[in-house]
């Protein structure tokens, strides 16, 4: 109990995101957490006629869950994150051409190719702030140039890209991208009320102390790592599925990182909804206008980034725990004022 104590004191506040402690989410809440995003995409599958944009928004859901995890948790900013993305494609991808395995068991061969890329990076998180940032980036680009090497085309397929539609199938790819999405709300859930989360916090709030309180941050930090791939491998692999052609600039695409982060940070980062709402509005707001109007997206992207840096560190939640802050103070205030057991005035 002391020791739990000393994490809770080092992990009660994170950057940008004030935290409940352990025990503090309720089962009915953690509950809906898990279930409410997934039925919301299976009942919008009915009414709504485009599915792709369906499990994009699904893929990029899971891809900020995954920045949460590591940024959110750990204070580790990954603008290479793209690199879990694309090697879950292709894990995906080379495991279908080469072993002949079906789609549904090349999600784990995904996720597998994604954690293996980490376990190989696992050294930058000797790093920290910009130089991670910018470490994490330069790998991407270093397993990109590999990949689309036309001298590896017998293996990768080079730069010319990925045919995988002797195995598409829309209705599977996108049940299995509403599985990923229980699964990374539950990582979520999971983080936010667990004593591993806990200690997470701990660490990225001040190491040196949650070391000193008995925790093992190097063995933490690689743990949280590795999750992050794993859930970035798993929507790399889903979006290979569900598309069955895609070239490796389309996957380790730099701004897949920036999307996922952005996502992220406005929803509110060290949260269970932060991610997932900020992935929702943002990614309908592209579909809105980005894509037919891409250059007032831009100019909508930009001023929401400098909004959100500016005003909202904490993104949404942030937001919403000071609305009600405010709400719960000027109750509290009315209460004082009407209650009879409240200081007299006058000669007494």
């Amino acid at each position: 109990m002391p020791r739990l104590a000393r994490l809770r004191r080092l992990g009660g506040k994170a950057n940008g995101a004030s935290g409940p402690v352990v025990g503090r989410i309720s089962k009915p809440a953690s509950v809906a957490a898990i279930v409410v995003p997934a039925a919301g995409f299976v009942v919008a599958n009915i009414f709504y006629p485009n599915q792709q944009e369906l499990v994009m928004m699904m893929v990029y859901l899971v891809m900020a869950q995954g920045i949460n995890v590591i940024y959110g948790f750990t204070g580790y900013l990954p603008f290479g994150y793209a690199g879990f993305f694309g090697a879950g494609a292709y894990g995906l991808a080379l495991s279908v051409m080469y072993l002949h395995v079906p789609a549904e068991l090349g999600v784990v061969f995904a996720i597998v190719a994604a954690v293996v890329v980490a376990m190989l990076l696992s050294p930058l998180l000797r790093l920290d702030g910009v130089y991670f940032a910018i470490a994490s980036l330069a790998a991407t680009e270093a397993l990109y140039v590999v990949i689309s090497n036309p001298s590896l085309t017998a293996i990768t397929k080079g730069p010319y890209g990925v045919n995988l539609i002797a195995v598409y199938n829309s209705n599977a790819s996108f049940i299995a991208a509403v599985a990923l999405v229980i699964v990374a709300m539950a990582v979520a859930v999971y983080l936010r009320s667990s004593r591993f989360g806990l200690a997470l916090r701990a660490i990225r709030n001040d190491a040196v102390s949650a070391e000193y309180a008995g925790l093992r941050v190097v063995q933490h930090r690689a743990a949280a790592w590795l999750i992050s791939a794993a859930l970035a491998g798993a929507a790399g692999g889903i979006f290979a599925w569900y598309t069955s052609t895609f070239y490796p600039d389309a996957v380790f695409d730099t701004s897949i990182s920036i999307f996922a982060i952005v996502f992220a940070l406005f929803g509110g980062v060290g949260t269970v909804w932060g991610p997932a709402l900020g992935a929702v509005i943002l990614f309908g707001i592209y579909n809105a206008v980005g894509i037919s109007e891409p250059q007032y997206f831009q100019l909508i992207y930009g001023v929401l980034i400098v909004l959100l840096v500016l005003f909202l560190p904490g993104g949404l939640a942030g937001l919403a725990r000071h609305l009600v802050a405010g709400f719960n103070r000027i109750r509290g205030g009315a209460g004082r004022s009407a209650s009879p057991l409240g200081p007299r005035t006058g000669d007494g």
